[in-house]
């Protein structure tokens, strides 16, 4: 019997539904890394539906965050950093994209706070590049 290899999960890990897969099937990510790399995957499979329960209701845009998706190619996720103190935590990250044949990333600083237990996303900033 051929056995067949697992999909790679698009934040990066090498098994979707070992990683962000369980996430956007329900389970709770354990933090706000967890969390952002969940939403990451999220948008590369244009899943608003996770996207929008994963965000914190204070900034939760009320119409979709998705609809100018699809002339966008997510090339690649790397996380610089992250800090937790408590319930809150950051997460700073390049996204690697392409937009109208033009390679683009995505550098943040993402805001989280957990809630009753849950990791949800707040916001995030633009830090200005350190080096050319």
């Amino acid at each position: 019997m051929r056995r067949t290899q697992p999909l790679p999960c698009p934040c990066g890990a090498p098994d979707y539904a070992a990683c962000c897969g369980r996430y956007h099937g329900g389970a709770l990510p354990a933090s706000a890394l967890e969390l952002m790399r969940s939403r990451y995957s999220a948008y590369v499979l244009r899943n608003e539906a996770y996207l929008q329960a994963s965000w914190h209701p204070d900034t939760r845009p009320a119409s979709a965050v998705l609809e100018d998706g699809d002339h966008v190619k997510w090339l690649g996720l790397e996380i610089l950093s992250e800090d937790q103190d408590g319930d809150q935590a950051t997460v700073e990250f390049v996204a690697r994209y392409k937009l109208g044949g033009r390679a683009r990333r995505l550098h943040e600083i993402s805001r989280f706070v957990r809630v009753d237990g849950r990791w949800l996303y707040v916001d995030g900033g633009f830090p200005s590049e350190r080096e050319s």
